[in-house]
Order: C-alpha cells, then structure tokens, then sequence
C-alpha cells in the first residue's frame, strides 16, 4: 500500500464530514432567513394539536435534511470505503443499514422529541435544564439498554467459549481490576468492514466485552490483551465517568448559551415551529465549537490507558505491534497534522502514542 494512502482517504473523509456540517448549517439558516420555515408549518398544520404539529413539522424538516445529505453520506460511506478496499457491504446492505440506522433513531428519538416540546411549551426560556436532566436520565438508561436491545439489530454477537484461554485470561484482567463483567462476546463486524475494533459497554450489570471477528482474525493473543487491557484502563481511571461529568457540564452549558440565543432571535417565542431551526443550528455550532476540548480529554485518557495496558502486560510491545496493526487495517492516519489532530481527533495519532509507550516516557 502507498504511504500516502491513509492521508489522502482521512483528507477526503474529513472533507466530506466538514462539507456535510456545513451543507446542514446553510440548510437551517436558509430555512430561518427564508420565508420556507412559515410555509412548513403551514403545510403540516393537519392537527389542531401541538404535538402532533410539531411531529410533522419535524418529520417534515428531517426528511428533507436526509434526503439532501444522502449523496454526501452515499460517497462517504459506501463509495470512499469500497475505493480504499475497507467495505465489505453491497449497495443493498449499504442502504439497510443505513435505513435501520433511521428507523432505530426515531424510535428512540420519538419520545425525546415530545418531552423536548413539552418543555418549550411549560418552561419557556427556562426548557434548558429541565431538557438537560432528562438528557441526562435518557444517557443512563441508554448505556444499560443499548448492549441488549440496539447493538444486536445491527451485528451478531456470540459469546466466546469460557473455556478458551484468551477469554479466560481476559476475565483474569477484569477481575483483577475490579470490574465485573457479563461476558466476552464475539462480534460480526466483518459484515460491514475490514477494520478492527474492541470495547467495554454498557452499565452496572450490562458491562461486557466486545471483540470484533476482524480483531480476533487477525490479531495475536497478546495484542488483543493488550488492547482490551487499554479499554480496561479507562475503567479502572475512571475515564467513563469523567467523560460523563465532563459530557454533562458541557450539555448543561450548551443547552443555557442556546437558550438564551434562541429567546433572543425569536422574541422570546420559543415553542414557535418557525423559530425552532434556529435551535438546531445554534447546538450545531457550539458543538463544533466545543468539540476540540472534548478531544483533548478523550486525548489524555487515551494516553493513561495505554500507560495502564504497559502496566497489566508488563511491557509495550504487544501494545505497539497491535496499534500497528489497527492502523493498517482502519487505515488510519499515523502522524496528522497537528491543527487536525487537535481540532477533529478523539485520539492521539500512533506516532505519538508509540512514542509515549518507550520506557523513558511509560512512567511520566
């Protein structure tokens, strides 16, 4: 493979999700500075009721939105993956997902959307912190649900035999740090890609660990240690519950700068339908603003867990070779620039983090 291969896809990646985010923002705006917002209300005024006028309004908006997005997301997801050899999926494969995708974030988004309305309605320009509690609860019951009832409509998951030693040594790990775990499962993500993952989810009693087939395929016993011994470490730091914190404030703050924008931009009608792209180009926009402090933390936790993962397997080699290896298969960028990496990266590039992992540096 060139060498200058994974730059050139993580460019032309970056330059569709930055040209998307853009396309979204010009789309609310036209929406809010063109009489199209009025004329929407208008046309889905079939209901008396607030509620459903609001869903339609909604649906209406959406809808629209996907339909525009869909070329970007089409080249993205489907054509760039399929050029760089990195998809597995056909077109028609593609486009379920894509459309489960939809369906599962209706579901879920339905109920929200409603309560997110009842609390413009009650609350009025006060709606920000009874939407950020609820926000908050959602997360929780999210974090124990999603492992049981959302990830196994997109992948298979198969637990791995108690019996192998690499499921049992990875028990040995959790227990030593303390963490109780549901189970290792095995899951199909060759089915949409090449590329490798691992991870812990869930909450409390919901907590497993997920290994990717593509991981397991081709990954040594002690890489995939290595690697599982790194998510374990964001466990035993606490780096789940610090990113809760930080995800919190940063929701709360979020959710008072947008209200207060959009009480001023809509005169303080702020249940109207008309005004209501306003809110969703202004939580845009502070989450793209946002976005590189997050990263920074995600940056730091992600180095504390590779100094974890030292400490559980003894040495860094195992680390090393396997963030070698994910990063030929995710083709991944090993040393961006650094304005990208600070700005989009929720990672350290694998320079940086093979540097970190020598023994002069491990202990700092």
């Amino acid at each position: 493979m060139d060498s200058g291969t994974p730059k050139r896809y993580h460019r032309q990646k970056l330059i569709l999700s930055l040209t998307g985010t853009a396309l979204g923002w010009a789309y609310l705006l036209f929406l809010v500075l063109t009489p199209v917002a009025a004329e929407m209300v208008d046309f889905t005024g079939l209901s008396a009721n607030v509620y459903v006028h609001f869903l339609l309004f909604g649906l209406v908006v959406g809808t629209v939105a996907q339909i525009y997005s869909l070329p970007l997301s089409y080249f993205s997801g489907y054509v760039l993956e399929h050029r760089y050899e990195l998809s597995n999926q056909t077109i028609g494969a593609w486009a379920w997902e894509r459309l489960k995708g939809v369906l599962v974030g209706a579901v879920i988004g339905l109920p929200l959307m409603l309560v997110f309305y009842y609390c413009l309605l009650r609350f009025g320009v006060g709606w920000w912190l009874p939407v950020g509690v609820v926000s908050f609860l959602f997360s929780i019951v999210l974090g124990r649900l999603a492992p049981v009832l959302i990830f196994p409509l997109f992948y298979k998951f198969d637990p791995i035999d108690d019996g192998e030693d690499l499921t049992a040594r990875i028990r040995g790990m959790c227990t030593d740090a303390g963490l109780d775990i549901k189970g290792v499962f095995r899951f199909n993500l060759s089915k949409t890609t090449k590329k490798a993952n691992a991870a812990f989810t869930g909450l409390g009693r919901a907590k497993r660990v997920l290994l990717a087939d593509t991981l397991l395929d081709n990954f040594s016993a002690d890489e995939i240690l290595a690697v599982v011994a790194h998510e374990l470490g964001h466990f035993k730091l606490r780096h789940i519950w610090l990113g809760m914190i930080q995800g919190t404030i940063t929701t709360f703050v979020g959710l008072y700068l947008v209200a207060l924008l959009h009480a001023k931009v809509s005169g303080g009608e702020v249940a109207a339908l008309v005004h209501l792209p306003w809110l969703g180009l202004f939580m845009g926009i502070y989450g793209f603003v946002v976005g590189p402090v997050s990263n920074l933390l995600s940056r730091r936790h992600e180095f504390a867990a590779d100094r974890y993962s030292v400490q559980v397997m003894g040495d860094g080699a195992a680390l090393a070779t396997g963030l070698e290896r994910l990063a030929d298969l995710n083709l991944a960028d090993r040393d961006p620039h650094p304005v990208v990496e600070f700005l989009f990266h929720g990672h350290p590039s694998i320079k940086r983090r093979k540097k970190r992992l020598s023994h002069q540096d491990i202990s700092d």
